[in-house]
Formats: structure tokens, sequence, C-alpha cells
């Protein structure tokens, strides 16, 4: 989710679920050591409970950013061995690493010592495989080799990766599915917490998969159709569905604020143009949130005028 779950992602996601685990995008090592920490790890209390997502393979790297990460508040590190970019290849991390469980548990083992003063859980998030590495063997010695050195917590995105000849988007769509595999790791490592990902979409696949495992993450469908995010929150706790234009009336203090410290509302508005996805009027309102949020005094009217266009061709559609 390099790009998308940004602070203000996940400031909005929060206000459609109270409950979830929300994570960062993936920041390497080095930037968070060496970068703007204000701009790259910064986050509002409300976010909370918010995971920080590191990429890297150098041990001394990972645990100066975990420590750093776990100080400023983040209840859990996740090393990320999944991700199948080019860009992540180029600078050995991601899911290229899946074919060196030794170094990967030397990072984990580097990153727990780090944060042992702190609340912060370190877990590890990969793939069922990559490459020609597709039998279920490889992905058991895989976490067995990463749990010895003290990670009890695995995301597994339930598709292999192909380092060569796939784009990072025909990654997350071309490999097939494969709950099962995911779900027998948790059977024969019931110790483990085994959260799965990959093409979950709705709260009946959701409840599915709980039969089987400890927990569901959503990426491509949080992001792109938000309001997903709320009725799975509404199903699995049973609180009551948030209305769409009430988030957004919550969210409007937070654009005000951060507009008052420079910020453009463009960087706010691109995580909210899903929120209607599926209704009347969705088009019209991302139309206008896509064509005048990005000027440089775009404000709260923009959006307010989204909505404006939303009800303008709910009520045309009605005639």
């Amino acid at each position: 989710m390099m790009d998308w779950t940004d602070r203000h992602c996940r400031y909005f996601h929060r206000l459609l679920s109270p409950h979830a685990l929300l994570y960062t995008e993936m920041v390497t090592a080095p930037a968070v050591i060496h970068g703007d920490r204000a701009r790259l790890l910064g986050f509002d209390p409300a976010e909370q409970p918010v995971a920080l997502q590191l990429g890297g393979s150098d041990t001394g790297e990972l645990a100066a950013a975990a420590r750093i990460g776990a100080e400023l508040g983040y209840i859990e590190i996740n090393l990320n061995v999944g991700c199948p970019s080019d860009r992540v290849q180029s600078g050995r991390f991601g899911a290229c690493l899946m074919r060196e469980p030794a170094l990967v548990g030397d990072c984990v083992e580097a990153m727990r010592d780090a944060v042992a003063h702190t609340r912060a859980a370190v877990t590890v998030k990969c793939r069922i495989g990559v490459d020609d590495q597709d039998e279920y063997a490889g992905l058991a010695e895989f976490v067995d080799k990463v749990h010895a050195c003290g990670c009890n917590v695995f995301i597994v995105h339930a598709r292999k990766a192909w380092l060569q000849g796939l784009s990072p988007k025909e990654n997350r769509e071309v490999p097939p599915l494969n709950y099962e595999r995911v779900y027998r790791l948790k059977r024969e490592h019931p110790q483990l917490a085994i959260i799965i990902n990959g093409g979950v979409t709705s709260a009946a696949e959701t409840r599915e998969h709980l039969r089987h495992v400890d927990g569901v993450m959503l990426g491509r469908t949080a992001y792109h159709e938000p309001y997903r995010l709320a009725e799975i929150d509404a199903d699995l706790f049973g609180t009551s569905l948030p209305d769409r234009d009430e988030v957004l009336a919550r969210l409007h203090p937070y654009i005000e604020a951060h507009l008052a410290r420079g910020d453009r509302l463009q960087h706010i508005s691109r995580h909210i143009l899903g929120l209607y996805q599926g209704l009347p009027g969705a088009r019209a309102y991302r139309r206008v949130l896509s064509e005048r949020a990005h000027c440089a005094d775009a404000g709260w009217e923009v959006v307010e005028q989204a909505l404006a266009a939303r009800r303008g061709e709910l009520r045309s559609r009605a005639a």
C-alpha cells in the first residue's frame, strides 16, 4: 500500500472502522532513520491502534527503525517480505527475502530486541511463496525458521509472488489465490496468529475466513471501496453503520486543521474518492473532487460542491 495508506487515509478509515488495526504504507528502514520523521511517521492519536510497516534487510537499520517507531507509539512493527516490486527487490527487501528465511529471522530477532522495552509487537507479512516455490513445505519452512527467532504473528497474502515477468499490479491479480494453504498453516501452527490477506471484499467472506484463521487483512478493497470497512466492522462487532455524509462531516475539522497547517486538499481528498462507490451520484462526486481539489486554494467548499453534485444527480434520476 505504498503511497496509499498515509496518515490522512488512516484517519479517514478510522472514522469508518472503530476496531480495525490500521497499517502505515511500507517505509524503508533507512528512510525512517534519516528521513523526515514527522512526514513519514506522524500520526493522529485517533488512528490507534496503528502499526508501522517496514521494508529492509539490514538488521542494524531495521532494529533502529523499529525502535524509533515503537518509541513514537506504534503498537506493532511489521516487516514486509511480501512486496514484489522491482524497486523493492533492488534494495534487497520485500518478497525476495522469502528465499532467505535465516536472514528474515535475524532481522526479526534484532527488531524484537530493539523494542523489548516497549509494548510493540514485531510481526511479518509474507506471501505463500515466490517464483518456483510453489509447495506448502516452502511456506512452512519459512514460517518455522522465522518463528524460531521470535515472530508469533504472520500476515500471509494467499498468492505467491512472481519476482520476474509480472508487474506489482499483476502480482496482486494473476497468481491464483490459495486460501487453503493459509488455512493449513494455521491448522499445523495453532500456537501462531495467522492473518489472511488477498481478495477479501465483504463481511461474509471475512466471517468465512475467520472460521479458519485468526484475522483478515483488507488492502485494495478498503482503499477503493472504503465503506466496506464500515460494513465489515459493523457486522463483526454488532455496531451500527455510520452514515456516509456523517463520516465526511466528522472529517471536516480534520481537513480544516491540516489546511491551516499548509497541507493541500488533494492530499486528503484523494483518499475519500471511493466513499460513495456503487451508489447513484458517485461519479459526479468523484468528478468534482478530482477536478477541483488540486487547486492551490481548494478548501472544504470543494467537498461540499462534490456532495451537491451527487445530490443533483440523484434528483435528476428521481425526476
